[in-house]
């Protein structure tokens, strides 16, 4: 397992980190979030960074966090921010995390595509036979997870669970509106050409009692993004996320239980190339 490494920040004392991210805080019990290059794949950090994609990965949140804004207040404070991390961190207020990931999925693939083949269903909802990887589903579905520690496994969890979890009234909040914001995402990306074939959202509750958006919001890392054009279900899709990266360890003779792989140059190039395609089709800017 890779151990994160983070950039000392005038002003500012790290407090931990995660995957891809950095969290720091300040005497006025403020947080700076800042998106390192790192990342993962498989609940591993990868050995090798990919260039930009911290700015890239804070700049789409942040369009996204301005698109959302009528439908659900998020936790940032400002953009300005200390030069080290200039574009790649927000400052944003404190929230308390529910434990759950919550994720919108619209056609099956990957975990839920995996669990569609052993039982039919995806995180105890059924879904019709005969479906491929990759088919449109013919209503979104709420398929939450357990948060997992740096080097754990998330696990997908049934609506119960996470019922039991946080309790029936949130649950249900998150569910609708885990939806609602996916269904908004998806038909703006469809314009794009882009299909947001799924993506994951994480909530958390303010010092005021209000459910707050935090994190991040559909970028390449939380996302699936397929090409329009290219679409067809049962057939490996066309994408502007991380999945180039997961085929690549796939195909690499990685064994998945040990430190993986140095990424070549051409595979950070795609990345790169393709992390960059989505943000400039989905915002119509250059970074």
């Amino acid at each position: 397992m890779t151990t994160p490494t983070f950039i000392e920040v005038p002003g500012w004392q790290h407090q931990r980190s995660g995957k891809v991210r950095d969290l720091y805080t300040n005497d006025r019990g403020e947080l700076l979030l800042v998106a390192s290059d790192r990342i993962s794949a498989f609940d591993y950090i990868l050995p090798t960074t990919i260039p930009g994609k911290g700015i890239l990965l804070t700049q789409l949140s942040l369009f996204w966090f301005e698109m959302f804004a009528d439908s659900v207040p998020n936790h940032l404070i400002s953009t300005d921010v200390p030069d080290v991390v200039a574009k790649r961190a927000v400052i944003v207020k404190p929230l308390e995390m529910f434990p759950i990931e919550c994720v919108a999925r619209g056609y099956l693939t990957g975990s839920g595509w995996v669990e569609y083949q052993q039982s039919g269903s995806v995180t105890g909802i059924p879904l019709p036979a005969g479906l491929q990887d990759g088919s449109k589903l013919t209503e979104s579905i709420f398929t939450p997870a357990t948060k997992a520690e740096v080097g754990d496994h998330d696990e997908n969890i049934s609506f119960d669970r996470a019922r039991s979890i946080i309790g029936d009234a949130d649950a249900q909040t998150l569910r609708t509106l885990t939806l609602e914001l996916y269904g908004m995402a998806h038909d703006y990306a469809a314009t794009r050409g882009i299909i947001l074939a799924d993506t994951k959202f994480e909530f958390g509750r303010d010092a005021e009692g209000k459910i707050c958006l935090g994190d991040e919001a559909l970028t390449p890392d939380s996302s699936r993004f397929w090409s329009a054009d290219t679409y067809k279900p049962g057939v490996a899709q066309a994408s502007y996320d991380k999945q180039f990266v997961r085929d690549w360890l796939l195909q690499s003779g990685w064994d998945r239980k040990s430190t993986p792989p140095q990424l070549p140059q051409e595979v950070v190039e795609k990345t790169q190339e393709r992390y960059t395609s989505a943000y400039t089709l989905l915002t119509g800017r250059t970074i």
